[in-house]
C-alpha cells in the first residue's frame, strides 16, 4: 500500500491543491510513490486545530492500515493576527501557540509513533498587500497582521521543533532571503502566488528527503510500462 503524506494546516494548506499549489505539486511529484492527503482548514488557528484534531485525522489511516509516513503541521498565520484589529478573534497568544503545537505533536506521536512530523512556520506578511485585501483593516489604515508578529511566531515554531527534536521548515526566514518577496511570493500579503507555492514545495521535498522519504527511496506502486515484458505483460503482475 502506498505511504501517505498528510498536510494539516490553515488556508495556505486548504488551497494548496489549487492550480500551482504546493500540495498539488507534491501529489504530482510523488505520483505512483505516495498519496498526499489534504487536511486544510481556512482561517483556523492552533487552538481550533487542536480542538478538531481527532476528527480531522479520521479516515486518514483506518485500523489495520499503516500509519502516515509523514504529517506536515502548518499553522501560525492566524494565531499571529493582532488582537486589537479586525482579525483579533483568530489571535492566539504566543505561549499558547507553542503549547498548542506541542499538544498537536504529542497527539500525532501517540497515535502514530513511526510517523515523521514536520512543523512549518507561518510565512512572512506583506503589510501593504494586506491593506489592499478586503480582509485587511482598511478602516483604521492598519493591517490586521504584521511581518514582525509573523516572525515572532515563526521563531516560536522553530523553538518548539528544536525542543521536540522535530524537523522544521522556516518558510518565514526562507522567503525573506529573496528580493521582492512581498509581491513575488504573496498575492494578498499572506496567501501564496505560484512562485511562493514553488518555494514551499521545494522545501517540503528537501525535508522529506532528509527524513528518508525521497522519491528515490520510495518503492513504485505497480510496474512501470517500460518494465513490462511486451510479449507477456500480465507476468509483471504476478505476486
Amino acid at each position: 500500500m502506498r505511504p501517505k503524506l498528510v498536510l494539516f494546516g490553515d488556508s495556505i494548506t486548504e488551497e494548496s491543491f489549487g492550480e500551482g499549489g504546493w500540495g498539488a505539486a507534491l501529489a504530482h511529484h510523488f505520483s505512483r510513490k505516495a498519496d498526499v492527503v489534504l487536511r486544510g482548514y481556512s482561517g483556523y488557528n492552533t487552538r481550533w486545530a487542536l480542538k478538531v484534531l481527532g476528527r480531522a485525522m479520521e479516515g486518514v489511516c483506518p485500523d489495520g492500515v499503516a500509519p502516515p509516513a509523514a504529517v506536515a503541521v502548518f499553522f501560525g498565520a492566524n494565531d499571529a493576527s493582532l488582537p486589537d484589529r479586525c482579525s483579533g478573534f483568530q489571535h492566539v497568544p504566543l505561549p499558547e501557540y507553542q503549547s498548542n503545537l506541542r499538544a498537536i505533536c504529542a497527539y500525532l506521536r501517540e497515535r502514530w509513533s513511526s510517523t515523521v512530523i514536520i512543523l512549518i512556520t507561518p510565512p512572512p506578511i506583506d503589510e501593504d498587500g494586506r491593506l489592499q485585501d478586503t480582509c485587511g483593516d482598511n478602516s483604521s489604515g492598519l493591517p490586521e497582521r504584521t511581518n514582525e508578529s509573523a516572525g515572532a511566531y515563526a521563531k516560536a515554531c522553530v523553538a518548539v521543533a528544536n525542543e521536540l527534536g522535530l524537523p522544521v521548515i522556516d518558510i518565514w526566514s526562507k522567503m525573506l532571503q529573496f528580493p521582492d518577496w512581498e509581491k513575488s511570493f504573496l498575492r494578498d500579503g499572506l496567501h501564496f502566488t505560484a512562485s511562493g507555492n514553488s518555494v514551499l514545495f521545494d522545501e517540503v521535498v528537501k525535508k522529506l528527503g532528509d527524513e528518508g522519504l525521497s522519491l528515490e527511496a520510495l518503492p513504485v506502486d505497480l510496474p512501470y510500462l517500460g518494465d513490462m515484458d511486451p510479449n507477456d505483460p500480465l507476468k509483471s503482475f504476478c505476486d
